[in-house]
């Protein structure tokens, strides 16, 4: 059980996913920086998605009472690595790039899991698609905020 839990811890240690998005060359477009970035999420979710189908879970190990429950959800990390992609296009942007991090973390993870995709996930272009044209500044629709 100390192995496996082992293996859970690493899989879903943030660190890795955070090195490889900061990077991502800051000269990219835009849409190439957010491909780029909606690719390595998704092997984050494929890697932890593929150790719990081998472990026979269907969800992650319940918190141990005895630690902090801010230490199961250590994502802060990759959601400003992703932030930090956006913030030199703000201006490109209709919401925040907080805001825009929230979503493309949220819809990638979603069009990304086997099940909750129905086997059929979404590609990373299609992924940065569906959020860019959502979240882009436009001047032919009402902002919805």
């Amino acid at each position: 059980e100390a192995l496996v839990l082992a293996a859970i811890e690493t899989a879903f240690d943030p660190a890795p996913t955070e090195l490889r998005l900061s990077r991502i060359d800051s000269a990219l477009p835009l849409r190439d920086k957010l491909i780029a970035a909606v690719e390595i999420l998704q092997q984050r979710v494929d890697g932890v998605w593929q150790l719990m189908m081998v472990l026979g879970r269907t969800a992650p190990p319940r918190p141990d009472p005895k630690r902090d429950i801010k230490d199961y959800h250590r994502d802060d990390g990759l959601r400003r690595a992703v932030e930090v992609l956006l913030e030199p296009h703000v201006d490109e942007l209709r919401y925040e790039p907080s805001q825009v991090a929230r979503f493309l973390r949220m819809f990638t993870f979603a069009a990304s899991h086997p099940r909750i995709a129905d086997g059929e996930p979404l590609t990373s272009a299609e992924i940065v698609a569906v959020i860019l044209d959502g979240s882009r500044t436009r001047t032919d629709i009402e902002d919805l905020t």
